[in-house]
């Protein structure tokens, strides 16, 4: 990006944070900060020193509403005022609210920023980009505060119930990240007058649903079996949701199945793709021993010096290998060609397994026959 010097007002709010961190991965960006314990009379000097202005500070959850116009209202107007008095053209990011559109004081507060800035652009020909945020989620975002999605991840993680006053309510939601990647985007661009980008995508999800989601999440640990966690709003949530565990939930035990041969542990289980599970085997000893109709594997030797063997279930034809933990490789089983795996180092063998499926006591489609 190109170097800038930034204002961020509200930065040790949930936005703010995450800007933050973000802000300071990039060394060309000099930051400076208004928040609560700043007073309003700072304002001058920082906004005389800056390129862009974030404004994220406000009150959106006060105990008394007159807060709402105090500080939505009130501080936006020190801002504007200041910027005013710069006479610098100074580029405004504003994080509005989709609440603009309701009859609440909250709503009320933010129209009226977003009004003040208007006529800051009118007047001085500032840029300002105004967002009317929906609900944004994310880490760092205060549980029990006014994020239903924080709120479910918190209790849900430490098992603490939740409500559901109406599950059919519908959330619109935005990823925190998201939203990080659209301010940079517009802090490194130019544009004239009033904007109001849009971040995408959004999200839309019931209250039941998003319960149920957090839910699986927390099950999967029992089950193994991970949700799709590579993309959109499940990947989003799931961020979201392991960023509410304590430091003491960072692990969680495995069952290990062992024998005279070593040790078998399932280690993670998808729904259409699979399971993985890694074991170990004494020197001399031998795994396997039988054959597959459908199901397919991939081995990886992690550590030791293993010999698969193969034999073709109708022409007997047979095939063997050695393979060492010192180079990596990948050894496939095929269907009809019983297979084996012996142990023929000095050290315990530690090997790395997939399947293509998870395995089913039912069907295991796994036939003993030797090789």
């Amino acid at each position: 990006m190109t170097s800038m010097r930034i204002l961020l007002t509200g930065h040790q709010g949930f936005i703010g944070k995450n800007l933050m961190l973000r802000l300071h991965e990039l060394p060309e960006m000099k930051v400076a900060t208004f928040g609560r314990s700043n007073q309003v009379s700072e304002l001058a000097d920082l906004v005389d020193d800056v390129d862009v202005i974030v404004h994220l500070a406000g009150e959106n959850r006060p105990k008394d509403d007159s807060e709402f116009e105090r500080i939505n209202v009130g501080l936006t107007l020190e801002l504007c005022s200041a910027i005013r008095k710069s006479k610098r053209k100074i580029k405004v990011i504003f994080a509005s609210s989709t609440q603009t559109s309701s009859n609440n004081s909250y709503g009320f507060s933010k129209l009226k920023a977003e009004k003040l800035f208007c006529e800051l652009a009118d007047d001085t020909s500032n840029s300002v980009a105004i967002y009317k945020l929906p609900n944004v989620f994310g880490k760092w975002c205060k549980p029990n505060y006014n994020s239903v999605v924080a709120t479910f991840c918190n209790n849900i993680s430490q098992d603490i119930p939740i409500r559901l006053n109406d599950p059919n309510t519908e959330l619109t939601l935005s990823y925190i990240d998201d939203v990080i990647d659209d301010f940079m985007t517009v802090m490194d661009n130019e544009f004239e007058g009033v904007v109001y980008p849009q971040i995408d995508p959004q999200y839309k999800i019931s209250l039941a649903a998003l319960a149920e989601q957090l839910g699986a999440f927390r099950s999967s640990r029992e089950s193994l079996v991970t949700e799709q966690v590579g993309t959109g709003l499940t990947r989003a949530l799931y961020a979201t949701y392991i960023s509410y565990l304590r430091a003491e939930q960072f692990s969680y035990e495995l069952c290990s199945h062992d024998d005279d041969r070593g040790a078998f542990v399932e280690i993670l289980k998808t729904r259409d793709s699979g399971q993985f599970s890694f074991f170990t085997a004494k020197p001399g000893t031998t795994r396997g021993g039988h054959y597959h109709h459908s199901k397919t594997e991939k081995f990886l030797v992690i550590r030791g010096q293993a010999k698969f063997g193969f034999r073709h279930m109708l022409t007997d034809e047979k095939h063997a290998l050695v393979v060492s933990g010192e180079k990596p490789q990948i050894v496939e089983t095929i269907p009809g060609w019983a297979h084996d795996i012996q142990n023929v180092g000095d050290s315990e063998l530690v090997v790395m397994l997939w399947a293509n499926e998870i395995f089913d006591k039912a069907a295991p489609d796994t036939i003993a026959s030797t090789v």
